[in-house]
């Protein structure tokens, strides 16, 4: 007998490619998960790319590896979350020929085609670089003329679209394209002719949670579930991991995974003078997101954790950091700060010589943890200037936020009381399933176990260890300008 009620939710990041099984009360059933393949591209100094029809046949098989551990589930619907910027094209048979991620930069020595930055920013609410998908597209126009684009699909839409062979455009992930007037919800003719781009490429745009059809059937017969089940229209990432913790107006939230988005909610469309931040939609109608972002630091500790802890789990981590004595190290690795012209381009750990006998391995991950804290802060800090934060806490969410010394280091320097959901870890599979509770008209009660950290300690320590910080990052950026 069928016991539970699910979907499935496909989440497409910049590292890996998960697929999970989740029960409307947005409990993980099942989950498989690998590294994206991505391939690089000789035309260009920095491109990258994945081939779709391989990552599909991908996608599939982690869908059944995943409902395989879910075990008996009656799968009602089906929806797909991603990274943002990265973008699918299909030619005219409606088939896809190449993928660009977001860390595909293959429009960079083009940049020079948008001559109004300032006027693109102020309609875009982002700072124009090749990170966006249409430069991306400019820099595939101009080295392969002859490939057909059809139609540009977000990389979460395109998921959605080989479920069911519904064309669209989410309005979160469209935020992402320099094609979109983030304040007007509609595609811009204006923009388009920045770009020498045709209208046509661009498919209807849609709500998140809205219902696109039922899943092909024959999918739904390789997946053995019911070809009845929903497919659902649903975002970038960031957005939906915002939707787990149901963050409401004027909520900060710190979304930590590879890279580490530090948002916050409002009611209407907002810029910043300086071009720090931006502004995009957010999955739920009428609402948009402020965004300062702190660049890569969840992959920081990721790979760090592989060379320091190779063999162990981060409970021990957390065990050593929290026995660790006296700060030994510091370290600068490259995170991005709003407030800066130019990023960081060579970073690494600082400490006293001759060696200390007392630095051990605990002390890298601490200036590591310390790090990615104080890069937090300093976007923290130009999020406010754009818009005050009233709200006396701050939620976090993803796995970047597995250690609770990290929370500790955001809430001594924030002065804010640090909430985290014990989903945390999977928080946009969590939003997928929000979305589809809509969708279908489910009322699962999604989880609320919520830990609180406040800030404690020394709080003149704490800035003393800042200050050292910005003067360590200040002195990299002079040796290596």
């Amino acid at each position: 007998m069928v016991n539970k009620n699910a979907y499935i939710v496909v989440d497409f990041g910049t590292g890996n490619l998960r697929a999970a099984v989740v029960s409307v009360a947005g409990e993980l059933l099942g989950a498989c998960r690998e590294d994206i393949v991505y391939h690089r591209d000789e035309h260009y100094p920095d491109s990258i790319y994945f081939k779709p029809v391989e990552t599909w046949q991908r996608i599939i098989a982690l869908c059944k590896g995943a409902l395989q551990q879910a075990g008996d589930v009656s799968i009602e619907a089906i929806t797909a979350t991603s990274q943002r910027e990265g973008i699918v094209v299909l030619n005219d048979k409606g088939e896809p020929v190449i993928g660009m991620p977001n860390i595909d930069h293959r429009g960079r020595q083009w940049e020079n085609v948008i001559r109004d930055k300032d006027g693109m920013y102020q309609k875009t609410g982002r700072y124009p670089t090749s990170l966006f998908s249409a430069m991306k597209i400019v820099g595939l126009q101009r080295v392969y003329a002859d490939m057909e684009v059809s139609h540009i699909l977000s990389i979460s839409d395109w998921v959605e679209y080989m479920f069911c062979g519904v064309l669209h455009y989410e309005h979160s992930q469209a935020s992402e394209t320099l094609l979109y007037d983030v304040d007007g919800k509609r595609w811009s003719d204006q923009l388009l002719g920045v770009f020498g781009l045709d209208k046509r490429i661009l498919p209807s745009l849609t709500e998140a949670g809205a219902v696109l059809g039922a899943v092909k059937k024959d999918i739904a017969g390789e997946l053995s579930i019911s070809p009845a089940a929903k497919v659902v229209v649903g975002g970038a990432d960031t957005q939906l991991a915002a939707l787990s913790i149901n963050a409401g107006k004027d909520d900060v939230v710190i979304v930590s995974g590879t890279t580490t988005p530090i948002i916050k909610l409002v009611d209407q469309y907002i810029t910043d003078e300086g071009q720090r931040t931006w502004t995009g939609r957010h999955v739920i109608n009428g609402y948009f997101m402020l965004e300062a972002n702190a660049g890569v630091t969840g992959l920081n500790y990721q790979r760090l954790k592989k060379i320091f802890y190779p063999n162990e789990g981060y409970d021990i981590i957390e065990q050593e950091l929290g026995a660790a004595k006296g700060v030994q190290c510091m370290a600068a690795l490259g995170s991005l700060l709003a407030d800066e012209k130019e990023p960081l381009v060579k970073g690494g750990f600082i400490f006293n010589v001759p060696v200390n006998h007392e630095l051990s391995r605990v002390h890298f991950v601490w200036a590591t943890l310390w790090d990615i804290a104080c890069s937090i802060f300093e976007n923290y800090k130009s999020l406010c200037s754009v818009t005050p934060d009233m709200k006396e806490a701050i939620w976090v969410c993803g796995g970047g936020m597995e250690s609770k010394q990290l929370r500790q280091f955001i809430a001594a320097l924030t002065g804010k009381n640090i909430m985290i959901k014990d989903n945390f870890r999977h928080a946009s599979v969590v939003g997928g399933a929000i979305l589809c509770n809509r969708a279908t008209g489910n009322s699962g009660e999604i989880n609320n176990n919520i830990e609180a950290v406040a800030p404690s300690g020394n709080a003149e320590d704490y800035v003393s260890l800042h200050t050292q910080w910005k003067q360590n990052r200040s002195s990299l950026k002079q040796i290596f300008p």
